[in-house]
């Protein structure tokens, strides 16, 4: 008969690695916020003296070239700056980023309070939590930060807006460029 034993013990680890993988990858950390760069990207310090920079996750906040910009800065700032928060890590963006879930003051989440002070958009493409939605839905009947703004403008449509401006100056100035030479040419 052949000794099971051997080849229990490598599985019961790949299970326990299974189980607690998820626990480890997914922990709550904790950090003091040392830096805002805008509404919805913080850095913090954390232990060791390690910087990390967070992407807010679920929200969307103006740009700071955008209306509105600055004061979801400064809510930002005003809510978390020198106060240490503990944060989730869900997943990284294509900058690099973390994108993470930021708890302060006994368990307030910061991006649930960007929406309801109208200072940002529930960032519905990356979110599964529709309760949000509905925060947004009523800072907008309360017509509450931005959305004193009738033209307000999501922020990615307004990245999706200079990127297509940028690439039609590009566009333009090769044009400009190519007569230049043809001109030189004759």
């Amino acid at each position: 008969m052949k000794n099971t034993n051997s080849y229990i013990c490598p599985m019961k680890r790949l299970m326990l690695m299974y189980l607690f993988f998820p626990v480890l990858m997914f922990s709550q950390t904790s950090g003091k916020v040392i830096k805002i760069s805008d509404g919805d990207t913080i850095t913090l310090l954390l232990e060791g003296n390690q910087q990390k920079k967070l992407r807010l996750a679920e929200v969307d906040c103006p740009e700071n070239g955008q209306a509105f910009g600055k004061n979801a800065k400064k809510f930002t700032s005003a809510q978390v700056f020198g106060k240490t928060v503990n944060f989730v890590e869900t997943t990284t963006d294509r900058y690099g980023r973390s994108v993470a879930k930021v708890y302060y003051d006994d368990g307030k989440y910061l991006s649930k309070e960007l929406i309801k002070a109208g200072m940002g958009w529930w960032y519905f493409s990356y979110s599964k939590d529709t309760t949000l939605g509905k925060v947004q839905e009523k800072a907008q009947a309360k017509k509450i930060g931005l959305w004193q703004d009738v033209n307000a403008m999501a922020p990615w449509e307004y990245r999706k807006m200079k990127r297509e401006a940028s690439k039609l100056k590009k566009s333009e100035a090769s044009k400009n460029e190519i007569k230049v030479k043809t001109k030189g040419v004759i």
